[in-house]
């Protein structure tokens, strides 16, 4: 597995030499430094802790400064932990840049969703409401019955409902990269990936 921590920047495209338009997503990937490595013996499993952005000593708590002391690091604002890790990366200080990625690699992008607020059914799960016709003006956006008769006489747990939409951790599988930008960091992928412009997002190949 190879892993890396980036900052979406906004979508663009790209010009393929047959004049193919593809639409891609820019972010600006590292470069992420190994903040710590977990073993099988010492920990149960395998596992690093990638690190981005520099922040402030005085933002931190002392426990999170010791983490950053004792790797002799300065303090990153984003951790994350990525397990199974490429052994080349596997030590601490080492720094894993958007390099480690090639043109054609299948992806997986993680990152929180745009919040949306409070949304009806029609929205948050694509409901087609009521008909539109017979004295029914007050029904097209309703969710229509949303229980039981007599038995078992409540509303059924996990009935789409209206509520908050988005916000939410998720990820997006099978993504391509498109390009690579080493010089400036940037990492440009096909299709959309969830969150909106400056929001974290943790890239991992799946494979190359």
């Amino acid at each position: 597995m190879i892993g890396i921590i980036g900052k979406k920047i906004g979508m663009s495209q790209i010009f393929k030499e047959n004049g193919e338009l593809v639409p891609v997503t820019v972010i600006a990937a590292g470069p992420c430094k190994v903040v710590q490595v977990k073993t099988e013996e010492k920990n149960g499993y395998t596992s690093i802790q990638l690190g981005f952005m520099e922040a402030k000593e005085q933002l931190m708590t002392k426990p999170e400064l010791g983490v950053f002391k004792k790797a002799n690091l300065t303090p990153l604002k984003h951790l994350v932990e990525i397990r199974d890790f490429d052994p080349k990366y596997c030590q601490v200080g080492e720094t894993v840049t958007v390099a480690a990625f090639n043109p054609g690699d299948t992806i997986k992008v993680t990152g929180v969703s745009k919040g949306k607020g409070f949304q009806g059914v029609v929205r948050r799960h694509n409901f087609s409401g009521g008909p539109k016709t017979h004295g029914q003006s007050d029904r097209l956006r309703a969710p229509g019955s949303i229980g039981a008769s007599a038995y078992p006489s409540h509303v059924i747990k996990g009935v789409r409902m209206a509520g908050r939409l988005g916000g939410k951790r998720c990820t997006v599988n099978n993504l391509t990269v498109v390009k690579i930008d080493p010089d400036n960091n940037l990492l440009y992928v096909k299709g959309a990936v969830p969150g909106s412009k400056n929001s974290i997002l943790t890239i991992r190949r799946l494979k190359g």
